[in-house]
């Protein structure tokens, strides 16, 4: 059998409405699947189509609840047993990122339980895009083809045409990733140290570096709660802010997420479709992060470098 066979492109049901884009940009009709489910809430997706000797791409953000982890390792077994010659696994959201080490004693590393869990489904290869820690790379024994928004994100912001532009980290984790869309737009950095009484709740947030008269554009990987995202916008905006923006790659938006963005001072809050949008909301822009995952995707089947969307 010919290897130049056309990959196939699978969705997991959280994820279809992106996949849809990804195929589209892509080339390609989104493959048939059917998800049997049962009453006590177990499900079986299943192909309708073959997937022999082909490269097979299943695209599926794996956020809470834990039935889309679920679902992608069920599809990934399904793959590797239809003999399907290769399975990427496309995790455009890495859920469980965020239990990437032992903070504390007796907890487990879900991130790393979560890399052994897709290897031993089936995954060949993984492709997924802003990770909370670059390091969780090193969880896989497989290869890793990690994406950057800062490939969709800097060319938005370039058209803004701020002047006084400056880039600002909501935590000191995420000062890399401020340094380097700093060093791309020629910007200062500013970083906000925070303190957290637990999880999702910011007990104090300090400024670290000047941000008068500047308009600044906050950079983080997620929003959850966005309880750190706006607290960051009021403290850049009582150090003499003109002007607060917000990128995020993935739009978690729990409990008061909605309601925090829409009564915060900041101008607009960017982010991808990754994880798709929970409410309405007229300071949220979307900008799709599909085309991204196509060309990535269509360099990997063509045996192609990936390394010229590493724009910083």
């Amino acid at each position: 059998m010919s290897f130049d066979l056309p990959p196939k492109i699978f969705a997991c049901s959280q994820s279809e409405e992106l996949a849809l884009k990804i195929a589209k940009s892509y080339g390609l009709e989104l493959g048939k699947v059917n998800v049997q489910r049962f009453s006590d809430g177990e499900f079986q997706p299943a192909f309708e189509e073959s997937v022999r000797g082909r490269r097979v791409f299943i695209i599926g953000s794996t956020m809470p609840p834990s039935d889309n982890l679920m679902e992608m390792l069920l599809m990934l077994d399904a793959a590797k047993r239809a003999s399907a010659r290769h399975v990427t696994a496309v995790m455009p959201y890495f859920g469980w990122a965020r239990q990437d080490r032992k903070d504390k004693p007796r907890v487990a590393i879900g991130a790393k339980m979560v890399a052994n869990l897709l290897q031993s489904a089936g995954a060949t290869r993984i492709m997924t895009m802003d990770l909370h820690a670059d390091q969780i790379q090193g969880f896989f024994e497989k290869p890793v083809d990690h994406l950057y928004a800062s490939a969709i994100f800097i060319p938005y912001i370039q058209s803004l045409q701020l002047d006084n532009l400056v880039i600002a980290s909501p935590d000191m984790g995420g000062s890399k990733r401020a340094h380097s869309y700093s060093k791309y737009l020629d910007s200062d950095v500013v970083i906000c140290y925070k303190q957290r009484e637990k999880a999702n709740v910011v007990s104090k947030m300090e400024l670290i570096g000047n941000v008068e008269g500047k308009n600044v554009i906050l950079v983080d990987d997620m929003i959850d709660t966005a309880g750190t995202i706006t607290k960051a916008a009021e403290l850049m905006l009582d150090k003499g802010a003109k002007s607060v923006r917000a990128i995020a790659t993935h739009a978690i938006f729990s409990g008061k997420a909605n309601e925090r963005i829409t009564t915060s001072p900041l101008t607009e809050v960017m982010v991808t479709d990754t994880i798709p949008l929970k409410f309405a909301n007229d300071k949220i822009k979307v900008v799709s992060c599909a085309p991204l995952f196509a060309q990535v995707m269509h360099n990997v089947q063509g045996n192609e470098s990936t390394s010229w969307q590493f724009i910083m």
